[in-house]
């Protein structure tokens, strides 16, 4: 019998990401005894699960209100805050929106976007391949950010005053530059260094307005 691996998430909402009790005890029922659970450092657990009860476990697993994603080598859920400076002022809506349209991407290297309502940036969001962090009415976006190793280092800035309007095409845009141009098993961080960050600024370059 062959295994799977899935990654699941609660979402997100203000304090952060939180499973809830009846969560965790339809996660413990449903993928069984022998079931692998794993806490990664991006927010999802990772459950290896037997392949032909996969679409089963999806199921119920969503019928809990778990998001599911594949494990592996594609872009995660969004990496927040926990909005302490309450959803409207913190961005949730926005961060919401970005969530769906950027996780489970396949991409050249697992892929780790963060997101901080504020300058504060809780959520340690320099330390992520792509960073968002909210600047009262727009937000900024760093690139580029390496959390792991000796030559760990802080993302740089990318772009400043991107509109909530810009903010989806240009993350997608990176995600996408990234796919079509890096190569396998190529950290995001030893991307840009090898093509320069003017070059992926002009390659994802939206338009104003």
């Amino acid at each position: 019998m062959g295994k799977k691996k899935l990654a699941v998430t609660p979402g997100f909402e203000v304090g952060g990401t939180i499973f809830r009790p009846e969560q965790l005890a339809v996660l413990g029922t449903i993928v069984g005894e022998d079931a692998k659970i794993e806490l990664t450092t991006f927010k999802q657990l990772y459950v290896e699960v037997q392949e032909e009860r996969e679409e089963e476990i999806k199921e119920k697993l969503q019928e809990a209100g778990l998001e599911i994603q594949p494990a592996g080598f594609y872009t995660k859920n969004l990496i927040t805050c926990h909005f302490c400076r309450g959803a409207v002022e913190a961005g949730m809506a926005a961060a919401k929106k970005l969530d769906e349209a950027v996780a489970g991407h396949p991409v050249p290297s697992p892929l780790k976007i963060g997101y901080a309502g504020c300058a504060l940036g809780t959520s340690e969001p320099l330390l992520k391949d792509i960073a968002v962090v909210k600047m009262k009415d727009s937000f900024d976006i760093y690139v580029g950010g390496e959390s792991k190793g000796l030559k760990a280092k802080l993302a740089r800035l990318f772009l400043s005053s991107v509109t909530e309007e810009q903010l989806i095409p240009l993350v997608q845009n990176l995600i996408r530059y990234f796919q079509e141009n890096g190569k396998k098993k190529e950290k995001f961080s030893t991307f840009i260094d090898r093509v320069s960050v003017e070059a992926l600024r002009e390659a994802v370059a939206v338009n104003e307005g």
